[in-house]
């Protein structure tokens, strides 16, 4: 059997009543999680260009934080790039990138169109999910590493995945269209730093939506694009980077959302910064300290994080949500990280420029946290009166499943996301839908929160 039936075969037999209520809970965290952070998205710049070339179209999905209703992949692809906009969206260990933010706006989009219930949405999310990270079990580090970006070039597969499982594809049609998926399948780290990244999630959002419908219809493709010698593993990783062996050994068991489970991001910044944030913001409070004491920061993360973060001059807003250096600076100047630092060109503020320059930022060694930890930091801080104080962190707060953020942090996050941007008369009723999200008949009620307008029911 194929790749792509293979898979196929168990995204079509996942459904809600087959899932555990670990699974369900970790789905709902996400979804809440996600909607907040691209409501939160929806007014950043790139996706208004986004939206304005790309919408031309009418329809019923929903634009999240807006009152209009476009197509469904138009709503997928702006929607999905709202989801990464700010960085903010969730991640994924196993995967290396962000797994909720190709799915989600997919799902929702097609949901608008098509209807569906909430144990509906909360399968197709769940087994996504679980397509994307067991296929990096299979690619990963290397494709990673090579230069492609994993929640573009993995993302895709989770996207298609969860389309065809909720419009209820068969086997094969289900397997057609993750091999549609693979011509569809790009995004490059290059781009990381610029409003190219979260066009890529907006495109499998897109692709993943259009994907699904060909093949619903019809539309044809290898039913080996996976595994033929000019498919998808050899074109991305090269003959003997990958092991086809991983894909379904631990399919489900555990589920990937539950163990290890979805990352939630406390910062508006790339999440290879968080370490170095978290360690940074505990030294601060643990010291009482301020900028006027420092003498030298020293910053450590691993090779892999601090490729695409070692920024110590940032040229842009966006630049400076990949800036380790500029974050730790934040974290010690202001004790907190929020949206506004990535703003209005908030990285030339002086005494951020001031701060910069006595900060170093290197890989740490093995002798500081083991090869395979890809998420730890450690930071030292030298005093001006010759103090020196220093934290490591293995992980980030709210990493996975086992360090997770409390109910009132997600709350407050998501509060804050959508605070002035969705109508104060649904805030309260959006988060209470998706606590009960599973029991939902029909999304359309549900969706209609979403918009900016006050919603009679």
């Amino acid at each position: 059997m194929s790749i792509s039936m293979e898979f196929a075969k168990r995204v079509v037999s996942t459904r809600y009543d087959t899932l555990p209520p670990e699974a369900i809970h970790w789905a709902k965290v996400g979804l809440l999680d996600t909607l907040g952070v691209s409501i939160a998205g929806s007014r950043d710049e790139c996706v208004q260009i986004v939206s304005t070339v790309s919408t031309g179209s009418s329809g019923k999905s929903l634009l999240w934080g807006q009152d209009r209703h476009v197509s469904a992949m138009d709503a997928a692809q702006i929607n999905g790039t709202a989801a990464h906009a700010l960085d903010f969206d969730d991640c994924s260990n196993t995967m290396g990138g962000h797994p909720s933010a190709p799915i989600l706006p997919a799902l929702f989009a097609l949901a608008d169109e098509y209807g569906a219930r909430g144990q509906d949405l909360l399968a197709a999310y769940v087994v996504g999910f679980e397509t994307e990270c067991k296929l990096s079990m299979c690619v990963n580090f290397y494709q990673y590493t090579k230069g492609w970006h994993p929640t573009a070039t993995l993302g895709i597969f989770g996207a298609t995945a969860a389309c065809a499982n909720l419009l209820q594809l068969n086997e094969s049609k289900t397997a057609l269209a993750l091999g549609i998926a693979t011509s569809m399948a790009a995004g490059i780290k290059a781009n990381l730093g610029t409003m190219t990244k979260p066009l890529h999630v907006g495109n499998c959002a897109r692709n993943a939506v259009f994907a699904c419908l060909l093949a619903r219809d019809g539309f044809t493709s290898s039913i080996k694009s996976f595994e033929h010698k000019m498919g998808y593993f050899n074109v991305f990783n090269g003959e003997g980077n990958y092991d086809t062996e991983k894909l379904f050994s631990q399919w489900a068991n555990p589920w990937d959302i539950v163990k290890p489970g979805i990352a939630i991001k406390q910062y508006t910044c790339c999440g290879s910064t968080h370490p170095a944030v978290d360690a940074t913001l505990d030294l601060a409070f643990e010291h009482n300290l301020n900028a006027s004491q420092v003498a030298k920061i020293e910053t450590w993360t691993h090779p892999r994080r601090l490729e695409h973060t070692n920024r110590a001059d940032p040229q842009s807003d966006i630049d400076a949500r990949f800036s380790v250096q500029y974050v730790v600076c934040r974290a010690l100047l202001n004790r907190k990280i929020i949206n506004d630092f990535f703003e209005n060109n908030a990285y030339k503020e002086p005494s951020v420029q001031s701060l910069l320059k006595k900060v170093t930022s290197r890989t740490y060694t093995t002798e500081q946290f083991p090869a395979d930890n890809h998420f730890a930091a450690e930071v030292r801080i030298e005093l001006t009166d010759g103090r020196v104080v220093s934290k490591k962190l293995n992980q980030p707060y709210g990493r996975t499943s086992e360090n997770p953020l409390s109910a009132q942090q997600l709350k407050a996050k998501f509060d804050g996301c959508i605070s002035g941007i969705i109508h104060p008369e649904n805030q309260t009723r959006l988060y209470e839908a998706i606590q009960g999200f599973e029991k939902l008949d029909s999304l359309h009620p549900f969706t209609a929160l979403i918009s900016a307008q006050p919603v009679v029911l």
